[in-house]
């Protein structure tokens, strides 16, 4: 009798752990639009993880015309990017990574930058799972570290081998261009910039199980990882940034405010320590999430105009800087 009572209690904490499994997988991995960001007090702008900076950019994006370009990742997907051409690059070229549930072209102020004052061509790729990009779910930066491989390959076949490539990345485009860093890399990319890159999903999505749900990582991030392994071919443990700093050979700047409760500003110290590469860091004093550049604007771009033309030789940078 005792048996079936065990046996009972068994399927029902299996059953409940699968459907927490499910569910998780449901909020933060499937493409669907993702309401609870629009929910927490640490993400105020709409879009999330955007400030007066997101407008800025949309505007800048408006008055120009991207050449729309396409690739197909390993897997099969059909991915988008948009590419502009800048007559003072020869051969400079930023790829810059959106966030998470964002889209390429809200990349615009950073894109700015890069065009206006430091003379690159700019790539605003749609990750998979977003924007026109195929794909029916998140990969954090994991897979998507394998399509920004093919990204760089398509700078390459645009400008040739005398190429220079920056990577530049925001909240999960930083951990996307972090994980993209630990890969083997033509000599062309010569830098990348991480703005509030989380440590790795298994690590991010513990943190905001216990801030938003007031949950317990074990079993619940486990169980929803082994979903994600079944459903969109990847694990929260792989994929991890702190990994692929460690492996990395290119320059890295870190950016991250200290008043970031959505990434906790505590990962970017991790991340930094973990580089062997060279290395800077940027801490932006009072910013919130992916609110850097927004809260001290000319130090943000200074900054990144400084670290990049350390290793990008960029006549139209040392003009801007000097």
């Amino acid at each position: 009798m005792w048996s079936i009572y065990v046996l009972a209690a068994l399927i029902v904490i299996v059953g409940g752990l699968a459907y927490a499994g499910n569910y998780l997988y449901g909020v933060a991995i499937k493409r669907a639009p993702k309401e609870f960001l629009g929910k927490t007090p640490d993400l105020k702008a709409d879009p999330p993880v955007a400030g007066a900076s997101w407008a800025e950019g949309a505007q800048w994006v408006a008055q120009h015309s991207f050449r729309e370009v396409e690739l197909t990742s390993e897997d099969g997907l059909k991915l988008q990017g948009y590419y502009l051409a800048s007559e003072r690059a020869a051969g400079r070229t930023v790829i810059i990574a959106h966030g998470y549930s964002g889209k390429a072209k809200d990349m615009g102020a950073t894109a700015k930058n890069y065009y206006d004052n430091l003379g690159y061509n700019v790539l605003l790729p749609d990750a998979r799972g977003h924007g026109r990009s195929e794909g029916n779910y998140i990969g954090f930066g994991w897979p998507e570290r394998r399509d920004y491989l093919q990204w760089i390959q398509f700078v390459l076949q645009e400008n040739g081998p005398e190429a220079q490539i920056v990577l530049h990345g925001v909240s999960m485009g930083g951990a996307t261009v972090l994980m993209t860093a630990g890969e083997e890399l033509p000599s062309q990319v010569k830098a990348v910039v991480a703005d509030c890159s989380y440590t790795s999903v298994k690590a991010q999505l513990t943190y905001q199980l216990k801030r938003m749900y007031h949950l317990p990582g074990f079993p619940f991030v486990h169980i929803a990882s082994f979903v994600t392994r079944l459903k969109a071919g990847y694990t929260f443990g792989s994929a991890s940034a702190l990994k692929q700093v460690r492996q990395a050979r290119v320059p890295i700047l870190f950016i991250h405010g200290d008043a970031d409760k959505f990434v906790p500003f505590a990962m970017m110290d991790e991340l930094y320590q973990a580089c062997r590469s060279p290395k800077e860091r940027l801490v932006v004093h009072g910013a919130g999430h992916g609110l850097s550049y927004d809260t001290d604007k000319d130090v943000y771009i200074r900054t990144v105009g400084e670290f990049v033309e350390r290793y990008v030789h960029s006549p139209a940078a040392a003009e801007f800087l000097h």
